[in-house]
């Protein structure tokens, strides 16, 4: 976003109180530090101060209109903490993560909005600068929609998707959900975001960011002992033919559920299926940067965990994971934990161990066909809090069985990170943070961060 459209919605943003009959403002202002040695590189030292700001007005003219605006802002003084290739080498920076205009309608839950704003429905998540409806209607149906332009996020280099506003010109969705008494909620999403494939451009493109996408979503709570979440993605699009003997893509984007069961009232079970298809899941992604859209890898796994709330003010979890990638092999995650806590909650403690079976992590380098991550990994945490003030203690540290130069040689990885925060007044809290580790990324690091959280609110007509 240009610099003159943040400086316009900061003033809207700040304006708002003078015509918002009821206004809630609050925000997070944090100035950190952290020093970073890293084989092969200087040492660095990054000083960022980020103001994050938010404000909901309410009754604005009518009880029915309200404006929600939220964003932050970061500057550095000393090296760039970001690289986002922007041409100040990323010392300063800033966001708006959503600003709208809210109506709520009188009847059927109804409501409108228009600006940016983020859309939760089957296929996913989505940050969208247009407009969304939603109603209830008759037989305990439910139906929304929204469209808009898609959210661009800046990439590290630009030029590596110099056709990705090219092909994501527009982005639409609908969900339609029923609501059973005593059962649960259904619904069906189709998303459609794009409408120039790479292959319909003037020069066509390697990668294509479009989406089209069909999903399903699923609420079963017929008790209190007994739930089921989940959803299932579907990829519709058009795609271009495979080579010759490439095996089939699967249209499967992704299946996730997760089961609950409580067994009287101190055992709770759970567990978890998922399967992705990263070449349809992540097609088309919000977040180009982090994910790749030609990945064909295929990712399953299941688990879960078992939690005892014992009589004697201690929690004991038990949790298993198995994880398997087509390119890279299988992970299995196992361990446990304690919590314990008084009877006020003023004080509170844990412990937890975890061993992570990866013997064969396939395709790190061409030299060597596989590379042991077997690890064992131990955490001890610990809170106090007395009248306004808390503390807190947190360590962990994970044992590889073997040095691995692609984590810089080390066989023991940790951190440690304590806390104090103070709660001057209702409204005010201030922390600080301090933090010494050794990483993969950096053989030592030590972080340092201030935070100031607030929250005031105030009304024309005797309004707080």
């Amino acid at each position: 976003m240009k610099r003159r459209t943040h400086v316009a919605l900061l003033a809207t943003l700040m304006s708002a109180t003078a015509w918002g009959q009821e206004v809630s403002l609050y925000g997070t202002t944090m100035a950190q530090m952290w020093k970073s040695e890293t084989p092969g590189f200087d040492k660095a030292t990054f000083t960022p101060a980020t103001q994050y700001l938010g404000i909901d007005a309410t009754k604005l003219g009518t009880d029915r209109l309200s404006l929600h605006l939220f964003g932050w802002g970061r500057t550095d003084l000393g090296d760039a903490s970001n690289f986002d290739g922007s041409k100040d080498g990323s010392k300063n920076g800033g966001y708006l993560n959503y600003g709208y205009l809210r109506y709520r309608f009188d009847r059927a839950n109804a409501e409108i909005k228009a600006g940016r704003f983020t859309v939760q429905q089957s296929t996913g998540f989505e940050q969208v600068d247009g407009v969304a409806a939603r109603t209830d209607l008759r037989g305990g149906f439910t139906v929304s929609a929204f469209v808009g332009k898609p959210v661009l996020y800046k990439t590290v280099d630009p030029r590596d998707q110099h056709d990705y506003e090219f092909q994501r010109d527009v982005i639409f969705g609908t969900r339609l959900g029923w609501r059973l008494p005593q059962v649960g909620e259904f619904g069906l999403s189709y998303l459609q975001d794009g409408t120039k494939a790479a292959k319909d451009l003037t020069i066509p493109s390697p990668v294509d960011y479009t989406r089209k996408q069909l999903g399903a979503d699923l609420l079963v709570a017929p008790t209190a002992t007994f739930g089921l979440r989940g959803r299932t993605v579907f990829d519709i699009a058009s795609h271009e033919a495979q080579a010759p003997g490439a095996p089939d893509r699967s249209r499967v984007a992704e299946h996730d559920y997760t089961a609950t069961v409580k067994i009287g009232s101190q055992v709770t079970v759970s567990g978890n299926f998922a399967e992705r298809n990263f070449f349809a899941y992540f097609a088309g992604t919000n977040l180009p940067s982090l994910f790749r859209q030609d990945d064909r890898d295929m990712f399953k796994g299941w688990g879960g965990s078992v939690t005892w709330n014992t009589p004697w003010s201690i929690q004991v979890v038990a949790d298993y994971r198995h994880m398997h990638r087509e390119l890279y092999g299988d992970v299995n995650r196992m361990g446990g934990e304690l919590r314990w806590a008084n009877a006020e909650k003023t004080i509170q403690a844990g412990a937890a161990g975890h061993y992570v079976n990866a013997a064969k992590t396939l395709l790190v380098d061409s030299a060597t066909p596989y590379r042991s991550l077997k690890h064992a990994e131990a955490r001890l945490w610990g809170m106090v809090t007395k009248g306004k003030f808390s503390a807190s203690l947190d360590g962990i540290l994970q044992r590889y069985s073997e040095a691995n130069p692609h984590l810089n040689g080390l066989t023991n990885v940790y951190e440690m990170v304590g806390s104090l925060g103070y709660q001057a007044t209702s409204s005010l809290r201030v922390s600080g943070d301090l933090s010494y580790g050794s990483t993969p990324v950096a053989k030592s690091e030590t972080r340092g961060l201030l935070k100031a959280e607030y929250r005031f609110g105030f009304g024309k007509k005797g309004g707080q």
